[in-house]
């Protein structure tokens, strides 16, 4: 049973906040039990403080080398009970450690409909000026499983959100997002009730 989740982020951590705040709101039957950051000056921490919700920066910085920062993740994620990891918003590629203690229960959301426009550098911006450039009519969120590569997990959930005449990468971007959180909520949310399997990673 997904009971506990554990986060990892990199940047301002608005889809951290925007989970937390679901879980806190009594929308979302989950406890976020610790936020993980790979930068020590990411605007995530604040929020956790602010929030209420532990944290930890880790990284090569701060453990010496990748190899001994993806150990120590994988170690706090463990020791925080985790049942399911987030990112939200991390830029790393997850090492073994992590991956192995935590096979099938790491999500990510990409803002794109996968196997469409995804893989190494199509993140933010990236991936809607793709969109675009291509004279896609349709885009949407991904949610995944994690693995190895970027953006290469199994499918778990998908919605399309349309692409308008006259879009700018901007405007796409901000109609993606806001759908993004929203539906990593959902999704999440049928995770927990037992409705949504996660399968091993393939």
């Amino acid at each position: 049973m997904i009971r506990r989740i554990g986060f990892l982020a990199s940047g301002a951590g608005s889809t951290f906040e925007a989970v937390v705040a679901a879980c806190q709101a009594g929308d979302l039957d989950l406890d976020p039990a610790i936020v993980i950051g790979n930068n020590g000056k990411a605007g995530v921490f604040d929020l956790a403080q602010r929030l209420g919700i532990p944290a930890r920066h880790i990284s090569a910085k701060t453990e010496g080398d990748a190899v001994a920062a993806d150990a120590a993740i994988a170690i706090a994620l463990k020791a925080a009970n985790v049942d399911l990891v987030v990112l939200a918003g991390y830029l790393k590629m997850l090492g073994p450690a992590v991956l192995a203690a935590f096979d099938g229960r790491i999500v990510n959301t990409h803002p794109a409909l996968l196997p469409k426009f995804g893989g190494k550098g199509m993140y933010g911006m990236n991936v809607h000026r793709a969109v675009l450039a291509a004279g896609e009519t349709t885009t949407g969120v991904t949610v995944h499983g994690v693995d190895e590569e970027y953006d290469h997990g199994p499918v778990l959930a998908q919605t399309t959100v349309p692409v308008e005449p006259g879009d700018t990468v901007e405007t796409l971007a901000a109609r993606v997002q806001a759908r993004e959180k929203l539906f990593l909520i959902e999704t999440l949310g049928r995770i927990a009730r037992g409705e949504l399997d996660l399968p091993k990673n393939i």
